[in-house]
């Protein structure tokens, strides 16, 4: 079965940065258009960023643009977000998600607190 395993996720200051990683299994993960999602207490959860299989196509939240950085290791079967300039508002649970026609499958979620 698909399993997606967030890592990276912890306490930073305003102005800090954090790289997450996502572990994927059980998908052929070089096909496979990966996402990163948060969700703030009280809010929806929201896409943050968007890779293509081949890392070719990026897609960013306003939020994220210029600052957050999406990428991936098809070798790896690894996503990765690399979160620079950090803000108390990125701070949310960040999931790995796969989104297909008939599903949606996310990791366990990894927590970003950002500090003023």
């Amino acid at each position: 079965q698909v399993q997606l395993v967030e890592s990276g996720g912890g306490l930073v200051q305003a102005g800090g940065s954090l790289r997450l990683s996502c572990a994927a299994s059980g998908v052929i993960f070089s096909i496979t258009t990966m996402n990163w999602y948060r969700q703030a207490p009280g809010n929806q959860r929201e896409l943050v960023a968007r890779i293509t299989s081949s890392g070719g196509r990026t897609n960013y939240a306003d939020s994220a643009k210029g600052r957050f950085t999406i990428s991936r290791d098809n070798a790896k079967n690894t996503v990765y977000l690399q979160m620079n300039s950090l803000k108390p508002d990125d701070t949310a649970v960040y999931y790995c998600g796969i989104i297909t026609a008939t599903r949606r499958y996310w990791g366990q979620g990894t927590q970003v607190t950002v500090s003023s």
